[in-house]
């Protein structure tokens, strides 16, 4: 038989972005643990080792050789003569075994408690101590009823910990309950504190996300597919690496995480205005325009609703809207600006070109093409393909990844080419 668990043929199946991370999962007694395995797999999925480590009520919820099948990896259900708490967070060099991360998800009120006092009386507390006395980053994602995480020893103890440097994700609200937070949000935080540098500290960047409305009348209105994930995940990636966000955003399908400062805008005379007024007012270094804004407008929107009873044709005339990297342009000469060319069904030679022309005729820094015909990377694709041109049409191309992997990919990109104008 081979040494590898069959388990593990699911490693990197969704990117490497983890590659040669290992992550301590802590299980604790609350009926969110059902969600462990799904967890683990995930963070399999894109690259990182997992070694669960449960209290004796979670096993009564979920079975030991559940998250041995998950994981596979043995599971820590009590600490012996190997001293794993030490083998897993202690003060050791991270080759030799270490975990570089320790995940309490889900984490019941109890165990917060005894986190927050000192008490060390599972497997679990013990780990998480000596991960403080190793200084090794530890998330808790709280989950149980909310009438539970309403009380206020606990709420005292929460921001306790979230003094002494600890991550705590969530809870979500919901149906009476504090909820464990979505499994996308869980992966990007551990992402966040593992993976990005901190190389955009002191950096104001303004960034855009999603689609436009623009009204035919008070109800109806012309708009297109974007989802918002690809603006929403260079916010993510941008914040992570330290720099201070804001993002404008239409109506996206994707979730704002709640550290991300977000303003919210409807048409594209909305996103001008706001954009415009945000370049006018701080000293932003970076504008990174990724949303869909509209090319046209209807003329004028008319009032209440148009009825449909005597109409059997309806005729709207639409105008050509300003590009906001355009007036972006005409407000700050200085910052540094990232425009965004979707087309469909090009070859890429013109995917490019277009690109390129319309980066020259908008003074911007940088342009971002993509095909969003190709259903494998559109719209409301979680993957992403895209070619970025500077001023010298000098092309980086990002083959198909995860919109995260790929809003790195962009980052990196800005920072070098931004680097390289401020000299």
């Amino acid at each position: 038989m081979s040494e590898k668990h069959p388990s593990k043929d699911i490693m990197e199946t969704k990117g490497t972005i983890l590659r040669g991370k290992t992550i301590c999962l802590c299980l604790t007694g609350s009926v969110a643990v059902i969600s462990a395995p799904i967890i683990a797999r995930e963070l399999m999925r894109l690259g990182a080792e997992v070694i669960c480590v449960m209290t004796k009520a979670s096993t009564e919820l979920v079975s030991p050789a559940l998250m041995h099948w998950a994981t596979g990896n043995p599971v820590i259900t009590y600490l012996s003569g190997a001293v794993e708490h030490i083998y897993l967070a202690g003060d050791r060099p991270r080759n030799a075994g270490k975990a570089d991360l320790v995940l309490v998800c889900p984490a019941s009120a109890n165990t917060i408690s005894k986190i927050a006092t000192g008490i060390d009386d599972t497997p679990v507390t013990t780990v998480v101590t000596t991960a403080f006395g190793s200084t090794t980053p530890i998330i808790i994602v709280p989950a149980m009823h909310e009438s539970m995480y309403r009380h206020p020893i606990l709420t005292k103890n929460i921001k306790k910990l979230r003094k002494c440097g600890i991550d705590i994700l969530g809870p979500r609200i919901s149906e009476g309950k504090a909820k464990i937070a979505k499994i996308d949000d869980i992966t990007d935080r551990v992402i966040d504190i593992l993976i990005s540098k901190k190389d955009m500290a002191g950096k104001k960047v303004l960034i855009t996300a999603g689609p436009t409305r623009e009204y035919v009348d008070e109800i109806r209105f012309v708009s297109n597919n974007s989802s918002g994930r690809m603006g929403m995940e260079i916010a993510k990636e941008a914040t992570a690496r330290g720099a201070e966000v804001i993002l404008i955003k239409g109506k996206c399908m994707v979730k704002t995480p709640d550290y991300i400062n977000s303003i919210d805008v409807v048409s594209t005379n909305d996103f001008i205005r706001t954009v415009n007024s945000e370049l006018k007012e701080k000293d932003y270094d970076i504008f990174i325009c990724a949303a869909a804004i509209s090319d046209y407008s209807p003329k004028e929107c008319i009032e209440g609703k148009i009825s449909s009873d005597n109409v059997k044709e309806l005729k709207i005339t639409m105008g050509l809207t300003p590009k906001i990297i355009d007036q972006a342009r005409q407000v700050n000469e200085k910052v540094f600006i990232v425009a965004f060319k979707a087309e469909t069904n090009v070859s890429k030679s013109e995917l490019i070109d277009r690109a390129y022309d319309r980066l020259k005729r908008s003074r911007a820094d940088l342009i971002v093409a993509n095909d969003v015909g190709n259903e494998d990377i559109g719209f409301d694709s979680k993957d992403n393909e895209v070619f970025i041109i500077d001023n010298k049409k000098r092309i980086t191309h990002i083959e198909r990844h995860s919109k995260r992997y790929i809003a790195s990919k962009i980052i990196d990109t800005v920072l070098e080419s931004y680097r390289i104008k401020d000299m």
